[in-house]
């Protein structure tokens, strides 16, 4: 099966109830009057696609119905797929085929950020990238223990250290590593955490803070011996140029509260990316739009399923079409 079929396949729950919402506006009228409108506001609104990505997609296609004189609504839907394929912001390139990169993955618990890591870990192994895993998530004996079945499968190195160990000195240590490897693929897993927790999502700023403050040390030559580095020492802003980058880790499943964790993760994290994992298990695929529009960052992966090979790099047409698929 291709990649392109899976996608189809996994988005089946999402494109089956939205495209029985499509119908029904078009068995109740094919005419482009004020209730088409209305109608297909509301059902990409009750598909997760969010107010300010939909209220564009409506302009976007109401100009589109003006300015080519379409004749009735199954024209104007038959122009989805591709209105919807621009409401995402697009990466400016795969950052996990940067020369250098250090990747950390944030999210809350049960997103997937451990198998996410793995299957990345694997997959840059077998393009020859040199990997190196770091277990930062100290909170969860089992995040480890999974880690490390990753790591035998891709034939890499992990850093860990013992339960309960903080997590801002693992992210010291694996950069620490990755230097002396010269490691050109460095992913981090950090724990899961939830974004309405100002204490641990204050850790978690110090853990990439940290992170980065390393990252520049080795860059720049200017190594000390200071792992307790605070976050007020540090001014994360100076790695701007550095390919050290934040990524968050979402199951669609979660719908609109997906929505508000990254919403708040990325307020903390400015970040970099999202992967957006189990979309084959949701009928709100529609999230991805809600996401990338309007925190305007890139989806980068998503999962379709429990194989390694069912997370892929994101293609917003490829997506867009599979969602809708219309005829």
């Amino acid at each position: 099966m291709s990649w392109l079929d899976k996608l189809s396949e996994g988005l089946t729950r999402t494109r089956e109830r939205f495209n029985e919402q499509l119908n029904v506006i078009l068995d109740r009228t094919p005419a482009l009057d004020d209730d088409f409108w209305d109608d297909l506001e509301e059902t990409l609104i009750t598909s997760d696609f969010g107010a300010p990505a939909t209220l564009q997609i409506i302009d976007q296609l109401q100009d589109s119905a003006r300015r080519l004189a379409l004749p009735d609504a199954r024209a104007v839907l038959n122009r989805m797929a591709q209105t919807i394929a621009g409401m995402f912001t697009q990466a400016e390139n795969d950052l996990f085929a940067l020369p250098q990169v250090c990747v950390l993955f944030v999210g809350i618990n049960g997103s997937g950020k451990t198998t996410t890591v793995g299957k990345l870990a694997k997959e840059a192994s077998d393009n020859g990238r040199r990997v190196l895993l770091g277990s930062a998530d100290t909170f969860r004996a089992a995040a480890i223990e999974q880690l490390d079945i990753w790591a035998k499968r891709a034939n890499v190195e992990v850093v860990k250290r013992e339960r309960g160990a903080d997590p801002a000195s693992v992210s010291y240590e694996v950069i620490e590593r990755a230097e002396a490897s010269n490691a050109n693929c460095i992913l981090i897993d950090t724990a899961g955490r939830l974004h309405t927790s100002d204490d641990l999502m204050r850790e978690l700023e110090k853990v990439v803070a940290v992170t980065r403050k390393r990252a520049i040390q080795w860059q720049t030559g200017t190594k000390t011996n200071n792992e307790t580095l605070e976050v007020n020492e540090i001014d994360a802003q100076t790695s701007n140029d550095l390919a050290v980058k934040t990524v968050l880790v979402i199951d669609a499943t979660t719908g609109q509260n997906g929505l508000q964790q990254a919403r708040e993760f990325n307020s903390r994290l400015d970040l970099d990316g999202v992967i957006i994992t189990k979309l084959d298990g949701t009928a709100k695929g529609g999230i991805a739009v809600a996401i990338s529009h309007e925190l305007k960052i890139p989806v980068l992966r998503i999962g379709v399923g429990e194989k390694i090979d069912d997370l892929r790099p994101f293609n917003a047409l490829d997506f867009s079409t599979a969602l809708i698929e219309f005829s």
